[in-house]
């Protein structure tokens, strides 16, 4: 099985790279540190299983997930991510993919994942599961923002930067524009303007 692995974390690929190297059944065909460098693999590659984060630079890995369907509709994908908000869990698994595994689930659970996919079925950590099955049963707790995300808006609507947000709330720069990139899809809103008319109308500051 060709596998392909995208994330702009040298480290944290390099981890995987020696963990899959020791399967006789799989082969890691290529990485990339962005989803652009990753299709433009894809476009001249065939590839059977791609591994992906949703956090990277400019495009994220939704938009990726959603045009590798397109570009190479066999490929298999994985989300390999640390994001377990209830919505975008929803999103990316709304858009067809094979498995979604949080980055804190132990190795031996990724090579569970992958062993699934490959005979054809889909794999869901226990974390995703739980996500999943509480949202069925607490609707009402699945709000459109997290409370970190009505944070960020309120700190948006005082045209605070990113850096200003990320020292007021002790958190990266990088981290801050992800919630930013996560609120204005969330909201479907795609300038400042619209956004705080959107926050107002809905209650949401």
């Amino acid at each position: 099985m060709k596998v392909f692995l995208v994330d702009d974390h040298a480290i944290l690929l390099d981890g995987i790279k020696s963990l899959l190297s020791k399967e006789a059944s799989l082969e890691v065909c290529g990485e990339a540190h962005s989803a652009e460098d990753a299709l433009d693999f894809l476009k001249k590659n065939a590839v059977d299983l791609l591994i992906t984060d949703f956090n990277l630079p400019n495009m994220d890995g939704l938009s990726l997930v959603r045009l590798v369907k397109k570009i190479s509709p066999d490929t298999k994908i994985l989300m390999l991510s640390m994001h377990d908000e209830t919505h975008l869990v929803k999103e990316i698994l709304k858009e067809g993919v094979s498995g979604y595994v949080l980055k804190n689930d132990s190795h031996r659970e990724l090579l569970q994942a992958i062993e699934t996919i490959k005979n054809g079925k889909i794999y869901l950590s226990n974390d995703i599961n739980r996500i999943i099955i509480n949202s069925l049963q607490f609707p009402d707790e699945e709000r459109l923002l997290t409370d970190r995300e009505r944070e960020i808006l309120k700190l948006i609507a005082k045209e605070f930067s990113n850096k200003d947000i990320a020292e007021q709330l002790f958190i990266s720069e990088r981290t801050v524009e992800t919630h930013r990139k996560n609120i204005f899809r969330k909201t479907k809103t795609n300038t400042l303007v619209g956004l705080i008319k959107f926050a107002y109308a809905n209650n949401l500051i």
